[in-house]
């Protein structure tokens, strides 16, 4: 894996997008070579990495187009020998049909792994990070309840209606597997990825071999915020859809899920 998550790649389609995220890495690559001057060690090393990627990827975007080879090539440098090279971009199931396509044929053997997270939750911490972002520490527990209120009240401005488009499994799963080769996607259960068992049907899948995760550890845990209980009841009436369309593909169902379902539900 190159340094640089969510490349973003195909969720571009114009010049602007393109010139955009040029500017947005011309920006780090400044920031990572001050940095990169007064780092030693380890650090130093990884910098320097960091700062390789970016300028690789930087010649990529300024081509203003798609293009297949360059992209395959960027994820494939200096990775003679392994077995698995990708890209981790959850936009990407946002795609319309004909970018899914091609997206598949970006190798002879792309494989595709949609994690799914217990739609409240999944939710609920979206809702969180958004409104993070937006006021910081102080206001973020109303400004979090207000976001969610906007969404159950269908009001999709601002931040809301990405908000939702991610969390649509309904129309998603239909569609990437309409699209995509059964046997080139995996679609897994975010709950169910956090143990042994899932670490490794994701690893058989890829054909790797199964590999030990630090399943204890927490990298960037969003901040907590508990749900009241008024606006809990509404997001789950108004997540029945995707719950129900999830458990008509997937009769065993994760425990959070089959939680919320009941109470939900009763």
């Amino acid at each position: 894996m190159r340094t640089i998550k969510e490349l973003h790649y195909f969720t571009m389609s114009k010049p602007e997008h393109f010139n955009r995220a040029v500017r947005g890495v011309e920006a780090k690559i400044a920031d990572l070579s001050a940095k990169l001057a007064g780092a030693t060690g380890e650090r130093r090393l990884g910098l320097a990495q960091q700062l390789a990627d970016c300028q690789d990827w930087r010649a990529v975007l300024r081509k203003g187009d798609i293009d297949l080879a360059a992209y395959r090539d960027f994820l494939t440098k200096d990775a003679e020998g392994a077995r698995l090279v990708g890209d981790v971009t959850p936009a990407y199931a946002l795609l319309p049909d004909e970018k899914l396509r091609t997206l598949a044929k970006v190798g002879r053997d792309a494989r595709f792994v949609y994690l799914i997270r217990d739609p409240l939750a999944r939710l609920w911490s979206h809702v969180r990070m958004i409104a993070g972002r937006a006021v910081g520490g102080t206001g973020f527990e109303s400004e979090a309840d207000a976001i969610l209120e906007r969404i159950l009240s269908d009001d999709l401005s601002g931040e809301g209606r990405g908000i939702v488009d991610r969390g649509d499994y309904a129309r998603i799963l239909a569609k990437l597997q309409r699209v995509l080769p059964r046997d080139r996607l995996l679609v897994q259960f975010q709950e169910d990825m956090l143990t042994e068992p899932g670490i490794a049907r994701v690893c058989g899948f890829l054909g790797l071999s199964v590999m030990k995760a630090p399943l204890e550890e927490r990298v960037f845990e969003g901040r907590s915020l508990p749900l009241s209980v008024a606006l809990r009841a509404r997001a789950l009436a108004w997540l029945k859809p995707q719950y129900e369309y999830v458990a008509s593909l997937f009769p065993v169902l994760p425990e959070a899920w089959r939680r919320n379902m009941e109470e939900g539900f009763a």
